[in-house]
């Protein structure tokens, strides 16, 4: 009894912190966008994962003298991942390499938003490769939760 109940608990919070919404998932992050991104960037790093670009597009936005909250992407990959997503079916090459968002919102709330593996699974009608989708959606997950947590 004891053990649901704190099972439930921890989904309720997990609810909070992670959404999924159109395919994509979103994760508050207690730091800055900056930081947010510094962080994700260090752990991708960490993982062995190459980091092909940041783009700020705030700062970008900025020089058009266009304001525009604080707002980062950062893409990365592996090929030793995407390539056998790839060859499940060609067309997810769309979405790789990966890429997340840091974001800030109208409410001064910082967000890390990907997109959720299983929506790529039903755009790009991938069948046969759970184990690999498993791997991206656990990678995914940690990485976002190591960049926004504590």
């Amino acid at each position: 009894m004891k053990r649901s109940i704190l099972s439930a608990l921890a989904l309720c919070l997990f609810a909070v912190q992670a959404l999924a919404a159109e395919g994509m998932v979103n994760v508050r992050s207690s730091h800055s966008v900056n930081d947010t991104a510094d962080r994700l960037e260090s752990v991708l790093k960490e993982k062995g994962m190459t980091v092909m670009n940041r783009v700020r597009h705030s700062e970008s936005a900025e020089k058009a003298g266009i304001e525009l909250r604080d707002t980062q992407l950062l893409i990365f990959g592996n090929p030793k991942v995407g390539s056998p997503l790839m060859q499940c079916q060609q067309t997810v090459a769309l979405d790789l390499p990966q890429k997340a968002l840091i974001w800030q919102d109208e409410e001064d709330v910082v967000w890390v938003s990907y997109n959720d593996p299983q929506y790529l699974v039903s755009r790009h009608g991938i069948e046969g490769c759970d184990e690999v989708i498993a791997k991206v959606s656990n990678a995914l997950a940690a990485f976002a939760k190591a960049a926004a947590g504590e």
